[in-house]
């Protein structure tokens, strides 16, 4: 018997020092208690549901957590001021997934290697391969890792039931020429009433909305960063484009200086029965007068597939403050996209990349938007939806500008896709674009 205790004892007492020694967040952040980090952020949902939570991490830790709420259009540009200026002014920095070959090339963020490499900082749990390998890809550039993905979206397509209905559509449309004939049932323009409606401003809504959607469904795309070669208007791209502007009969006629926000509101108000939007916006919509006559699915294929657009956000730590304001805001980071975060952050509003929360049943029960967005992540979405490039504000100009122009129908579809051609190749050869790429689809083998 005294063995038996003896051994009991023994278990009691590596057990009791095994967990003195296991890493929580709490002793992670004692050498950083008391410091203050700011995180970047963006006037939508996600940010909302994370400035809710961030209070739970200010108390286990000690870590004070201001925000810099920001519109996007603002975002970069404010970062970018930060960055050259050294101003030290943010901690945590959001970066799209356009802009990722910007900040590593300018030596502005910190590898997430540099952090995983300290057990003192890295969580055992923090399981990177629970994340949807398309969104590791998008923000590993020259071969590191530098950004946890949070606010992470698929394009989606949202319909009103009841308008379905009176039309006598019986299902939500599966391919883009499904689309443009319900939309011509669905369009009444004598009471205001239209089939469909794509987000088109000016500036990145028309790039990566208005345009890019039509590209990659056709066969086409911006470039091809093996060839150096410029592809907007080959005849893929030309087909994709040709067929945007078929829909406009059926679209509100100011469409081309409509954001986001405004879409949302004419699904909202009856005005439009159809719009292609990022899941971001599924919270809007759920919490407004449509409420169950919400209809959601994935995006509509194209001749050449299932391509839906893609687009999203991660976090990354600056490499221009001191290490104890990096290592506090990598305690962040990690906190705001684990695992354990990823139900709670949902609940409040957020979009996350975390496959345990996108895939359970009962959440998917409680929020519709997550199956067909976790369906589009797997079998319908490439990281190089838009081009990463270290000169990409510039290149979304050009598309931006010609896209707009092509619209409105001032310049025929293939003379404006030729002229935007020749300005984006003139653009990337002189700015030396070419060296500044980033091909994020060669690194999904290593996520999956």
């Amino acid at each position: 018997m005294k063995k038996r205790w003896q051994v009991l004892g023994a278990a009691l007492l590596i057990a009791g020092a095994h967990n003195a020694y296991a890493w929580n967040l709490k002793q992670a952040a004692e050498p950083y208690k008391g410091e203050t980090i700011t995180v970047v952020g963006l006037e939508r949902p996600s940010y909302r549901a994370a400035q809710k939570l961030t209070p739970i991490f200010e108390k286990e830790t000690g870590i004070h957590v201001k925000w810099a709420i920001y519109p996007y259009e603002s975002t970069l540009k404010a970062e970018m001021l930060n960055f050259v200026s050294n101003s030290q002014q943010y901690d945590v920095v959001l970066s799209d997934v356009v802009w990722p070959v910007t900040f590593v090339d300018g030596g502005w963020v910190v590898p997430i290697k540099h952090f995983l490499d300290d057990p003192k900082l890295r969580d055992p749990n923090i399981n990177l391969k629970g994340f949807f390998p398309i969104w590791l890809a998008s923000f590993t550039v020259h071969d590191k890792l530098y950004g946890l993905p949070f606010d992470s979206y698929a394009g989606l397509l949202y319909y009103n039931k009841s308008m379905f209905r009176k039309a006598g559509i019986q299902h939500p449309p599966k391919t883009w020429e499904e689309l443009r004939s319900d939309a011509a049932k669905l369009t009444d323009k004598d009471k205001g009433v239209y089939g469909y409606a794509l987000q088109s401003a000016l500036g990145e809504t028309q790039t990566a909305d208005g345009f890019a959607r039509f590209l990659w469904p056709w066969g086409g795309r911006f470039i091809d960063t093996a060839t150096h070669k410029v592809l907007v208007n080959d005849p893929q791209s030309v087909k994709g484009i040709e067929f945007r502007h078929s829909l406009l009969k059926y679209m509100p006629s100011g469409i081309v200086s409509d954001n986001h926000g405004q879409v949302v509101q004419m699904l909202i108000q009856k005005r439009v029965a159809m719009i292609t939007e990022w899941s971001a916006f599924y919270s809007t919509l759920k919490q407004s007068a449509i409420g169950d006559e919400l209809g959601i699915a994935p995006e509509p294929k194209g001749p050449h597939g299932a391509y839906a657009a893609f687009g999203g956000f991660a976090y990354m730590v600056s490499s221009e403050v001191p290490k104890k304001r990096q290592n506090a805001a990598w305690l962040f980071v990690q906190w705001l996209t684990s695992q354990q975060m990823a139900k709670p952050l949902i609940n409040a509003g957020a979009v996350v990349a975390r496959k345990a929360a996108d895939t359970d049943a009962q959440i998917q029960a409680k929020y519709p938007y997550l199956k067909p967005m976790v369906y589009t992540w797997e079998h319908a979405s490439v990281p190089d939806w838009r081009p990463q490039l270290g000169c990409y504000p510039r290149f979304s100009n050009i598309v931006s500008n010609w896209g707009t122009r092509i619209e409105l129908g001032r310049v025929p579809i293939k003379a404006g896709l030729d002229k935007m051609a020749e300005k984006l190749s003139s653009y990337m050869q002189t700015a030396n674009c070419w060296s500044r790429t980033n091909a994020p689809e060669k690194y999904m083998a290593r996520y999956k």
